[in-house]
């Protein structure tokens, strides 16, 4: 097989990609070692930034996305008794979230890749396998029903996630990683029943962490935070439901809703890096490149940012000849993933109990009141969750 740019991976990142680099004719050849409707089933982040949804629109993927998703201005802070409105919109310009389920914009992609003449996908490909990258003879192998396979390409993108093949092929002493991990784990349950609040609640409290978010009017993820020694088999729902009401305050908790369960799972945290983000004619994109804990909406919209600035390199290289931008990737998405980084950890570190002494407590719980009582601290809040813009001068 040949194709002008060889991409890892069919989750949101390679999907998308791969349409941004079909609306100007660029051919690719996704590979994905899971089924279709094992990608689609993954149960995952459900806010976007305006930045990713514009580029899904850019995609031309927004149609459903724009009709059923929500809209968001604000959210709101629990802490002490207290319930505290971030008026985004009004912080910021007018910028805004749109909830939207991964699982909902992953299935849109599907079906215009699927059709889409210019992109081959094949599921259950196995042992992928990059190589030559280093010295320009970039190619991927694969096992394919019992069928060894080689696909010939320019570029290699990948969009393979933490654990996937594209990070692991670079050779140590060309990458430098950073990681931090937290001592604590949240334990997340989606439900059919109407959210408890028209707006996400991020909510500190002494015994931890709850958000409530939801991923339509008629369904709702809550997340606790947990011990990283929990195990989700001792979680019953009644038990879940019990928690979060404790953690939320009085008023909210009247108006909890609860129900069955469809999904529970617990997912540690932490916060990784890799650099650099290319590797000759390979490029790490999304959770491949950058992990960051969910507590700031950052995991796909991180991503976002990598596939806008890689399409845009690599639509310049083939329109225009211009290899600069490629050259300039690395730098100019990095820039970016460590100021999500540092909102991430310091957004966890604000909402989050870390078991320290009483004075941590107190020391929160100041905070959180300046922030809140001042414009300053509201509107740091807001830029960063609403999303920092794209690098304008990366054209």
């Amino acid at each position: 097989m040949k194709t002008q740019v060889g991409i890892i991976g069919g989750g949101p990142s390679g999907l998308c990609l791969a349409r941004l680099l079909s609306q100007h004719g660029i051919r690719s050849v996704i590979l994905e070692r899971q089924t279709r409707a094992h990608v689609e089933g993954r149960i995952r982040a459900g806010i976007l930034e305006q930045g990713m949804a514009d580029l899904m629109r850019q995609a031309g993927v927004g149609e459903r996305m724009d009709r059923e998703g929500l809209l968001h201005d604000g959210i709101v802070l629990a802490f002490d008794g207290r319930l505290e409105r971030i008026d985004m919109a009004a912080l910021t310009g007018g910028k805004q979230v749109m909830v939207y389920g991964q699982t909902e914009l992953t299935r849109d992609l599907y079906d215009a890749v699927l059709t889409d003449p210019h992109i081959t996908i094949v599921f259950e490909a196995s042992d992928v396998a990059p190589a030559g990258f280093l010295e320009g003879s970039p190619r991927l192998s694969f096992n394919k029903e019992g069928e060894s396979v080689t696909v010939e390409c320019d570029w290699i993108a990948g969009c393979d996630g933490y654990h996937g093949a594209s990070r692991a092929a670079v050779p140590p002493e060309m990458i430098t990683e950073y990681e931090r991990l937290y001592p604590f784990g949240w334990l997340g349950l989606l439900s059919d029943t109407p959210p408890v609040h028209e707006e996400l609640i991020y909510t500190y409290h002494p015994r931890g962490f709850a958000l409530c978010s939801m991923r339509s009017t008629s369904r709702s993820r809550y997340y606790l935070q947990v011990g990283l020694n929990e195990k989700v088999e001792d979680w019953s729902d009644d038990r879940f439901w019990d928690e979060l009401g404790k953690r939320l305050p009085a008023t909210m908790d009247s108006e909890l809703v609860t129900g069955p369960s469809i999904e529970k799972s617990i997912a540690p945290l932490r916060s990784f890096v890799a650099e650099p983000l290319r590797f000759g004619h390979l490029f790490l994109v999304g959770d491949a490149g950058h992990i960051v804990p969910p507590t700031g909406a950052k995991g796909l919209n991180l991503a976002a940012s990598d596939m806008y600035y890689l399409s845009t390199a690599l639509i310049a290289y083939y329109e225009q000849g211009r290899e600069d931008l490629l050259d300039r990737y690395s730098e100019t998405a990095l820039r970016r993933v460590w100021a999500a980084v540092r909102f991430s950890w310091w957004f966890t570190q604000l909402m989050h109990d870390f078991g320290e002494d009483p004075i941590a407590h107190k020391i929160q719980l100041a905070e959180l009141d300046y922030l809140l009582s001042s414009t300053a601290g509201q509107t740091t809040i807001a830029e960063n969750y609403v999303g920092l813009p794209f690098d304008a001068s990366f054209v």
